[in-house]
């Protein structure tokens, strides 16, 4: 047998890495956390209350998640090129209808195709492919590539503010929807062909389900799914909501908008490192194992950030926020594959996103009607903090069970171990 020639796993994987990478940045474009640099341009142009606007976010983002559970399953069925070459252009449109948005209508389709094609489409898509394509190196590949959201993070913000500064908000979002066409266009070229799973990896590997997939609505029946999505789905809810209304945050503290945004590379860094760490943690002890302890430092930032009204609570929440955030990411593309299987990754995942997008609309909409009805956001941040710690707790037996489970029964293509 000829030996196989060791190569690094960036040099050998490099081409679907990159890929994935660019697709998580090009969600940027859909998060909340670029969307919400321009909440005080767009209420001031439409005339919203932070309730207003909150709302009509909200609901764009459902109807977006609801959308992605009628389209996630195309992931499993169409070759990831023609995936990309699809979602792109129509996140680009959105971009453009930003900037174009005169009336609340066209406001409303722009935030739909941002939220839907950005943070639903990009994502599970990144996240869908390279759960599909790696087995023992899953993590990995999840936290390298999802390395391309922390970029955006730490860049677009600071970038955004220099453009909107110089020319005006709108033309912001005309060069996003440049910049995502010209991306689009590259990911579908690194994307020509599929990678095969295991074929760098040497053999498969026994342990991992990809050969089973439990279908969604099996998933759906499952008792273990729906605290795993309660556990998984902390993040999104919590980092909308804060991120928001930052600036109001700001306003009612009196910190200058500076104070926030100084904290955001804190975040990214450590985003970055515990991404990185993250991935290969999750390697060698799985995602279950890790599971009930990642949300923990983000709940004791959030009670920080709630009692503590000196400026230096920023960076503390900011930087505990960036260890979750950076578990989280590498979490989330490898927790589904291990518990469910990849067959039928892509239809199940879409659920998930969706579940996910719902909680990233609950946020900003709740929180703003709160804010309107006299509930501050120091009372909302505790509130948070101790969901953190309640989900944290509530999910250790449920990922006992689910270890005894994949470990005790042999998995059987399109049967799922009870």
């Amino acid at each position: 047998m000829t030996p196989v020639r060791k190569t690094s796993f960036l040099r050998r994987e490099g081409r679907w890495l990159l890929g994935g990478f660019l697709l998580f940045l090009l969600s940027s474009f859909g998060q909340t956390f670029f969307v919400s640099l321009f909440a005080d341009d767009v209420r001031d142009r439409h005339g919203l209350t932070h309730g207003a606007y909150g709302t009509l976010y909200m609901v764009a983002t459902l109807l977006g998640a609801v959308a992605l559970t009628r389209t996630g399953h195309l992931v499993d069925r169409h070759p990831a090129r023609r995936v990309v070459l699809v979602s792109a252009p129509l996140l680009a449109l959105g971009a453009v209808a930003m900037a174009w948005s005169a009336d609340l209508f066209m406001l409303f389709g722009a935030l739909v195709l941002l939220r839907l094609f950005g943070q639903g489409m990009m994502t599970h898509t990144a996240f869908t492919l390279l759960g599909r394509w790696f087995t023992r190196q899953r993590g990995r590949a999840v936290s390298l590539a999802a390395l391309g959201l922390n970029t955006g993070e730490a860049a677009l913000p600071a970038l955004a503010v220099a453009l909107a500064g110089a020319a005006g908000w709108q033309s912001v979002w005309w060069a996003s929807g440049t910049l995502v066409v010209v991306a689009g266009v590259a990911v579908a070229a690194l994307f020509r062909t599929e990678r095969t799973p295991h074929a760098a990896d040497g053999s498969p590997d026994p342990a991992a389900p990809a050969a089973t997939g439990w279908t969604r609505s099996e998933v759906v029946r499952d008792r273990c799914f729906y605290p795993l999505l309660l556990t998984t789905a902390a993040p999104a809810l919590i980092g909308n909501t804060v991120f928001f209304h930052q600036a109001h945050l700001a306003e009612t503290r009196d910190w200058s908008l500076g104070v926030l945004a100084s904290a955001f590379p804190l975040y990214a860094v450590l985003t970055v490192l515990c991404g990185v760490a993250g991935g290969f943690l999750l390697d060698r002890f799985t995602g279950l194992v890790l599971l009930p302890f990642f949300l923990l430092p983000l709940g004791g930032g959030l009670l920080l950030l709630g009692t503590v009204t000196a400026p230096w609570s920023a960076f503390a929440f900011m930087a505990l926020y960036g260890v979750t955030n950076g578990l989280s990411l590498s979490l989330f593309g490898t927790v589904w594959p291990e518990v469910y299987g990849t067959r039928h990754l892509g239809a199940v995942r879409s659920l998930v996103v969706a579940v996910l997008v719902f909680a990233s609309a609950l946020g900003p909409g709740v929180g703003g009607l709160l804010l309107d009805a006299g509930v501050g956001q120091p009372v909302q941040l505790v509130a948070l903090g101790g969901y953190c710690l309640m989900v944290s707790v509530l999910v250790v037996p449920v990922t006992r069970r689910l270890r005894a489970r994949t470990s005790a029964v042999p998995h059987r293509e399109g049967v799922p171990s009870r």
